[in-house]
Protein backbone atom coordinates (compact mmCIF):
# COMPACT_ATOMS: atom_id res chain seq x y z
CA UNK A 1 0.00 0.00 0.00
CA UNK A 2 1.29 3.57 -0.55
CA UNK A 3 1.45 6.04 1.82
CA UNK A 4 0.38 9.73 0.93
CA UNK A 5 -0.09 12.91 3.04
CA UNK A 6 -3.47 11.85 3.84
CA UNK A 7 -2.17 9.16 5.64
CA UNK A 8 0.27 11.42 8.21
CA UNK A 9 -0.24 11.85 11.35
CA UNK A 10 -0.01 15.38 13.48
CA UNK A 11 3.80 15.88 13.98
CA UNK A 12 4.66 13.20 11.47
CA UNK A 13 7.13 14.28 8.80
CA UNK A 14 8.06 12.09 5.54
CA UNK A 15 9.50 13.04 1.99
CA UNK A 16 7.69 13.78 -1.08
CA UNK A 17 8.60 10.35 -3.52
CA UNK A 18 5.67 11.20 -6.12
CA UNK A 19 3.27 13.08 -7.10
CA UNK A 20 0.48 12.50 -9.57
CA UNK A 21 0.85 15.68 -12.05
CA UNK A 22 -2.13 15.44 -13.82
CA UNK A 23 -4.40 15.72 -10.50
CA UNK A 24 -2.41 17.79 -8.28
CA UNK A 25 -3.29 21.99 -8.98
CA UNK A 26 -0.12 23.49 -11.05
CA UNK A 27 -0.07 26.00 -7.84
CA UNK A 28 0.98 23.55 -5.23
CA UNK A 29 3.93 22.59 -7.65
CA UNK A 30 5.28 26.14 -8.22
CA UNK A 31 5.20 26.30 -3.84
CA UNK A 32 7.53 23.86 -3.28
CA UNK A 33 5.53 20.39 -3.35
CA UNK A 34 7.87 18.32 -5.36
CA UNK A 35 9.32 15.30 -5.29
CA UNK A 36 12.85 15.10 -2.53
CA UNK A 37 11.16 18.33 -0.42
CA UNK A 38 10.47 17.48 2.95
CA UNK A 39 6.71 17.41 4.39
CA UNK A 40 5.18 17.84 8.21
CA UNK A 41 1.87 18.06 8.99
CA UNK A 42 1.03 20.67 11.79
CA UNK A 43 -2.35 20.89 11.81
CA UNK A 44 -5.86 19.07 11.15
CA UNK A 45 -8.49 21.50 10.54
CA UNK A 46 -12.03 20.30 12.02
CA UNK A 47 -13.56 17.72 9.46
CA UNK A 48 -10.25 16.84 9.17
CA UNK A 49 -9.94 18.46 6.08
CA UNK A 50 -7.95 20.62 4.51
CA UNK A 51 -4.69 19.56 6.35
CA UNK A 52 -1.93 22.34 7.13
CA UNK A 53 1.66 21.17 6.34
CA UNK A 54 5.31 22.38 6.42
CA UNK A 55 7.00 21.73 2.58
CA UNK A 56 10.09 23.10 2.82
CA UNK A 57 9.54 25.97 4.92
CA UNK A 58 6.34 26.77 3.32
CA UNK A 59 3.15 26.97 5.21
CA UNK A 60 0.15 25.44 3.22
CA UNK A 61 -3.61 24.42 3.21
CA UNK A 62 -4.00 21.22 1.00
CA UNK A 63 -7.56 19.34 0.82
CA UNK A 64 -7.32 15.75 1.72
CA UNK A 65 -8.62 14.88 -1.90
CA UNK A 66 -5.74 16.58 -3.36
CA UNK A 67 -3.31 15.26 -0.49
CA UNK A 68 -4.28 11.81 -1.76
CA UNK A 69 -2.59 12.28 -5.10
CA UNK A 70 1.31 12.68 -3.45
CA UNK A 71 2.92 9.86 -2.24
CA UNK A 72 5.28 10.05 0.38
CA UNK A 73 8.47 7.90 2.19
CA UNK A 74 8.78 7.82 5.87
CA UNK A 75 11.83 9.34 6.77
CA UNK A 76 14.26 6.86 8.49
Amino acid sequence: MKRTIANLKLGERAIIKDIDSDLVPLKLLEMGCLPGNEVELLLVAPFNDPLYLNINGCHLAIRKETANFIEIEEIA
